[in-house]
C-alpha cells in the first residue's frame, strides 16, 4: 500500500497542474478588473466632489510661493491671470471704429472739478488749460444741471456726475477710489472759482516733479485773491516755498516750527496729490464729514515721507482764488428762469412778481456752521484713533497750532 500511496501522491499535483493555473489566470483578471474598476470609481468620486471642497484640497497642496500671494478680497475663486484689481475712467466706443478717438492713448493726470452753472465760463477757462492729451477731466455738479454744459467742445469727453447740494469731498469719496484712479500719476481735486491766466499745468508738475512734492498747490496772486491763509500768498521770485514765518498774533510760525499750517500744509480749495499720497488722503476722508473741514491739517501724514520736504505751494505756477459762493446760495440762474416764465404767463406789471433778490435763499452761515462741527468732530475722532491703535506709532510731534478757517 505505501508504494501505491506514494504513487497517488506524486501523480496528484500533475493532474490538478492545469486547474491551479486556470485558477491563477482567473484571480488575475479578476484583480486586474478591480484595480481598474476602483480607479474609475476614484476618479468619479473625485468629480463627484463639490468644487469648493476641491479648491480647499488643491490650495493646501500650494507650494509656499502659492500661499504668500496677495489676492484682493472675494477673488480667491479666480484664476491670478483673469483678476483685474484696477480701472480708469476712459471711455471705450460701443463696438470697434464707432468713434473717431482724437487721444487713443490714455491720459495720464485727472483734473476733478466741482462745479455749478453758475461759474460755467470760469470752468471753460480751467479746461482749457489742461491738455486733453495729458489731462482726463471730471465734473462733479452739485447743483444737479448737466445738459447746459453741453455747449463745449469739451463737455463730451469729460466724466459728468451729478448729486444735488454735495461738497467735492463728498463726491471725491465716492468716485475717486484709488482703484480707479491708480492709473493716473497726479489728481487735481479743484475748486470751481480759480483764474488761470498765470497757471501752466504742465510746467507745473514738471516743477512739482522736480522738487518732490507729493502733496501741493499753485500759490495764489496776493493782490486778486481771496486769501485765507498766508502760506498760501505768492512769494515773488520764488519757484516753490514749503514754511511762512509770522512772529505776530497768535499761531506764530518760525524757524523751528515743525507742523502745519506752518509747514507742511496746503489749503482745501485746489490741492494736487500725487497718485501714492491720494491713496492715503482716500482713507482719511470721512464718509460723513463732507466739508473736509481739519483734514488739511493731517494731510503731511500721506506725504510718503517728511510733510515739511513734500508738502509745499508752488510760486511758479500761480492762480486766483475768486472765492465765490457756492453751496448753500440759492442759484441765480434758477431764479432768473423762473422770474421770466412768470413773467410770460402775466400780462400786466401789477402782477410781475417780486425783484430777483427776494427770492435768493443765502444758508451759507449755516454751511460754515456745520464745517466748524464736522472739524471738531474729525479731531475727535483722530485723537481717539490714534490712542486706540496700539501698531501705530505717530511720526510728528504734535503741535499747538490750530487750523484757523
Amino acid at each position: 500500500m505505501k508504494p501505491f500511496d506514494f504513487a497517488y501522491v506524486v501523480s496528484e499535483p500533475k493532474n490538478n497542474r492545469p486547474w491551479l493555473c486556470s485558477l491563477f489566470i482567473v484571480a488575475s483578471l479578476i484583480c486586474g478588473a478591480y484595480f481598474i474598476r476602483s480607479a474609475f470609481i476614484t476618479k468619479e468620486y473625485k468629480d463627484r466632489l463639490s468644487s469648493w471642497e476641491v479648491i480647499n484640497m488643491l490650495q493646501n497642496s500650494k507650494s509656499d510661493t502659492c500661499q504668500i500671494q496677495c489676492r484682493p478680497p472675494g477673488s480667491e475663486a479666480l484664476p491670478q491671470g483673469i483678476v483685474v484689481k484696477t480701472s480708469n475712467l476712459k471711455m471705450q466706443p460701443l463696438w470697434q471704429d464707432s468713434v473717431k478717438n482724437a487721444n487713443p492713448e490714455t491720459s495720464s493726470n485727472l483734473l476733478v472739478l466741482a462745479v455749478g452753472i453758475k461759474q460755467k465760463e470760469i470752468v471753460d477757462q480751467i479746461v482749457k488749460k489742461f491738455p486733453a492729451r495729458d489731462f482726463v477731466v471730471m465734473l462733479f455738479h452739485y447743483d444737479g444741471i448737466v445738459d447746459e454744459w453741453r455747449d463745449f467742445e469739451w463737455s463730451d469727453r469729460a466724466i459728468h456726475v451729478s448729486a444735488v447740494n454735495q461738497t467735492k469731498w463728498w463726491f471725491a469719496k465716492r468716485f475717486l477710489h484709488p482703484d480707479i484712479v491708480a492709473q493716473y500719476k497726479y489728481i487735481f481735486l479743484w475748486d470751481e472759482d480759480l483764474g488761470v491766466d498765470n497757471f501752466d499745468p504742465m510746467q507745473y508738475l514738471s516743477i512739482v516733479e522736480d522738487e518732490g512734492l507729493e502733496i501741493s498747490q499753485p500759490a495764489l496772486d496776493p493782490v486778486k485773491s481771496e486769501v485765507h491763509h498766508q502760506i498760501t500768498a505768492r512769494r515773488r521770485n520764488s519757484r516753490v516755498h514749503r514754511r511762512i514765518y509770522k512772529f505776530k498774533g497768535s499761531g506764530r510760525c518760525d524757524g523751528r516750527s515743525t507742523a502745519p499750517p506752518c509747514i507742511g500744509w496746503v489749503e482745501m480749495m485746489a490741492p494736487v496729490f500725487s497718485r501714492a499720497a491720494w491713496r492715503c488722503v482716500w482713507y482719511m476722508i470721512q464718509n460723513d464729514l463732507i466739508h473736509a473741514w481739519g483734514l488739511d491739517m493731517q494731510l503731511g501724514y500721506c506725504a510718503q515721507g517728511d510733510r515739511m520736504k513734500n508738502v509745499g505751494v508752488v510760486d511758479a505756477q500761480y492762480v486766483v482764488h475768486f472765492g465765490l459762493p457756492t453751496l448753500g446760495v440759492t442759484d441765480e440762474n434758477e431764479v432768473k428762469s423762473t422770474e421770466l416764465n412768470t413773467r410770460k404767463e402775466h400780462s400786466t406789471k401789477s402782477e410781475s412778481p417780486a425783484p430777483s433778490e427776494s427770492h435768493q435763499v443765502n444758508n451759507r452761515p449755516e454751511v460754515r456752521r456745520q464745517s466748524f462741527i464736522e472739524m471738531q468732530m474729525f479731531r475727535k475722532r483722530w485723537e481717539n484713533a490714534a490712542k486706540e491703535d496700539k501698531c501705530w506709532v505717530d511720526p510728528y510731534q504734535q503741535s499747538a497750532n490750530k487750523s484757523t478757517h
